[in-house]
Order: structure tokens, then C-alpha cells, then sequence
């Protein structure tokens, strides 16, 4: 029986999401199949991890006290000595436990922007997922939006900033900002689940919903909106044979889709099995066209990021001209969008077992690329010679 770490929670704004994600459908259904011994490694927002069975029941996170209850744990601690392994600390001794994969399921910051794909790489072990430079690009939503521009690939215009910058030049950026089509959306550029980000419809309200972003990260990307708007998302699996789900379109009621519309009100694109799946349209009503438009520029961004494993492209689609732009990617969508890959023919089981073959699959591939090169440069590196 091969030992998987579901890793989960983290220092991010996104953390709860997180939980849920970890638990469904990663850890129900890898438990379900009898496969595999399932570790559930969880860190708290202040950064310490932890590992305890007990995790493998979402319950244990609804009790209001669970934060508490887990600081009277004693931490996890890594080996990264042949792989991963975990020693579990009690009061007799230590446990090590020898991981075979890594399920990250770390939504935001430390997580889907390539930091723990970066220690999981040194580790040697095989993990779920885009790799470190898809993760790290695709996190960036104005850094997404320079390279696929690059690529020749339509985005709405916007405008970026740190916060450094915009405390140094507010002027200067007002002034580019004023000259978007509005209404504009303001947005922290690493976070997801809409946290931060705000409809700004005159410039009398631009300043407090940058501020707003700049309070959950250090750099904001305004971008024009698009009206009337058909929002679609597309789900992608794969490492080089790629499979798209359906593409899906949001029957958001609001004018944007915030965190409540997500996570609160009874649906939401992170959901999965935690949320009402009328809240959206499984295939999007957009015309053969247009569909084919969406999943032959979806598989494109997934292969221009380096994506891997599991994605998401967002798309926006004027209503009337039918102009189809790129939004943004999200490299661990929430819950994993089982419930869109469930209409389109795979089952929970299916997918998170898929997900563990293709980690597999990249990690063996792997071993056939040289990373070390032998060189002379040290004998011939100038300096006091070595004594014999």
C-alpha cells in the first residue's frame, strides 16, 4: 500500500478553502479506494505543520475549537534524506513514515504559487500538479497576462503595480487607470476566490478598492471590464496528452462573482461536492464556435504556462461581438471541479487516481533529464592552492 501526504491549510487567505479541498474529494475518495495510507499534513496559518489521522475527517475541522485542540500537538517533522518522510513525534519515541506521492492541496499563497512544488522538487518525491514554473507563472495574474500576450493571445487591457509603486506614483497610475474602459476590476494579483477584489464604477472609489488589494498583497492589477459579459471556465488535465471537461458558464446572479457567491450563497466555482451545482451551465450554451474557440485556446495556455497535472482557464466573452479574451489560470481549482468532470464522463475515483498517475508519470520521466554537470572549474577556480 503506497503512503500519500495530503498537504492542506497554509499562510493564506484562501486557507479554509483549502480544508475543504483536501478532504473533498482528495482525501474521501483516496481513502474510499483502500489504496493507499493516506497522511493528512495540515499547517496552521501561522506556518507550523502538523500530521495526525484524526485530519482525515473534515468533522475535526468543523469543531470551532480545532486550532486550539492541534497546539497542544507536537509538530510534524520532514526528512528529505532519500525522498520525503515524515516523523510523527509522541510520547514514546518517533514514527517515520516513507512517502511515496504528495497531494498538495494548498490553495494561494505557499501553495499554488509554486512554493511548495520548489521544496517538494528538492524532496525527490512525486506530487500532484503543476510543477513550480506553472504554478509560479500562472499565480501572477498580470505575469499570466504578459506571457500570453507574448504568445499573441487576447487579454483585456489593465494595469499593474506594487505597492511600493503605487505610494511612489499614485498620480501617474490613476492617470493610466482613467484611460481603461470602465468599469475596471481591481484585483490582488496572487490571491484567488475573489478576495480583495472589487467592481469599481467611478474614480471616486478607485483609491479605497486598490487599497483594499494592497491590504492582501503587494501588487494589483486593474483591468478593464467586459459588458455584457458571458464568464466560461474550462478544466484541463493532463501532462502532455491534455483532456478538457466541459466548458462552463456561471449563472452568478451579482455583478461579479465575489466569495460569498463562491463559497456562501449555495454555489460557486470552487465547490464540487460542497456546493449547489445549479449554479452554473455543465456544458456552456455558447455554440459550437465558440466552444471550439474555448478549449482549442484552453489547451494552448495550459501548454504555453508548463501546466500539468490539473488547471483551470478562465475565459470572458463579449456578449455581443463574441470576442473571446483570456482571463487568468488557476492551477488548483477548488474541490478540483469534480463536478464539472463528473458531467463530463469522470467519476471522483477517476480523477484523483488519474491525477496520482500522471504525478507518477512526470516524476519518472523526470529521472531521464541530466541535472548535474561534472566541470574541472574548481581545480582551475583561482585562489590559495590546497595543501597536502
Amino acid at each position: 500500500m503506497k503512503s500519500i501526504a495530503v498537504v492542506f491549510g497554509g499562510k493564506s487567505a484562501e486557507h479554509d478553502v483549502s480544508i475543504i479541498t483536501a478532504h473533498t474529494p482528495i482525501i474521501d475518495t483516496l481513502l474510499a479506494t483502500g489504496k493507499f495510507d493516506v497522511w493528512p499534513v495540515y499547517i496552521t496559518k501561522e506556518g507550523k505543520w502538523y500530521c495526525d489521522k484524526r485530519m482525515n475527517d473534515l468533522a475535526f475541522f468543523k469543531n470551532p475549537n480545532y486550532e486550539q485542540e492541534i497546539t497542544g500537538w507536537k509538530p510534524v517533522q520532514l526528512s528529505f534524506e532519500d525522498g520525503l518522510t515524515l516523523i510523527i513525534r509522541g510520547l514514546i519515541g518517533s514514527k517515520k513514515i516513507k512517502i511515496d506521492v504528495v497531494f498538495p492541496s494548498m490553495h494561494g499563497t505557499y501553495g499554488e504559487d509554486g512554493s511548495l512544488m520548489g521544496l517538494l522538487r528538492m524532496a525527490n518525491v512525486p506530487f500532484v500538479g503543476c510543477d513550480i514554473f506553472g504554478s509560479a507563472v500562472a499565480m501572477d495574474k498580470a505575469l499570466t497576462k504578459q506571457v500570453l500576450a507574448a504568445e499573441g493571445m487576447p487579454i483585456v487591457p489593465y494595469v499593474w503595480f506594487t505597492k511600493a509603486q503605487w505610494h511612489k506614483d499614485k498620480k501617474k497610475y490613476v492617470e493610466d487607470i482613467k484611460k481603461l474602459a470602465w468599469p475596471v476590476f481591481v484585483k490582488p494579483v496572487h490571491l484567488g476566490s475573489s478576495i480583495g477584489m472589487a467592481k469599481v464604477k467611478s474614480i471616486d472609489l478607485l483609491e479605497n478598492a486598490i487599497e483594499v488589494a494592497l491590504h492582501y498583497d503587494n501588487k494589483v492589477l486593474v483591468e478593464e471590464g467586459v459588458d455584457p459579459l458571458i464568464e466560461i471556465t474550462l478544466p484541463i488535465m493532463g501532462n502532455d496528452d491534455i483532456r478538457c471537461a466541459f466548458p462552463e458558464r456561471p449563472l452568478n446572479k451579482t455583478e461579479f462573482f465575489d466569495f460569498n457567491d463562491k463559497y456562501l450563497s449555495g454555489g460557486g466555482k470552487k465547490g464540487g461536492g460542497t456546493v449547489n451545482s445549479e449554479y452554473s451551465e455543465i456544458p456552456a450554451n455558447i455554440g459550437a464556435d465558440l466552444t471550439k474557440q474555448i478549449i482549442d485556446m484552453g489547451t494552448r495556455v495550459y501548454q504555453v504556462l508548463d501546466c500539468a497535472g490539473i488547471a483551470r482557464v478562465d475565459f470572458l466573452i463579449h456578449g455581443d461581438t463574441k470576442k473571446v479574451y483570456v482571463n487568468e489560470v488557476n492551477t488548483l481549482p477548488g474541490s478540483l471541479y469534480a463536478h464539472n468532470w463528473k458531467k463530463a464522463g469522470v467519476s471522483n475515483m477517476d480523477l484523483v487516481l488519474g491525477l496520482v498517475d500522471l504525478a507518477e508519470q512526470r516524476f519518472a520521466d523526470q529521472k531521464h533529464t541530466t541535472f548535474a554537470f561534472k566541470s574541472d572549474i574548481l581545480q582551475k577556480a583561482a585562489g590559495p592552492k590546497i595543501q597536502s
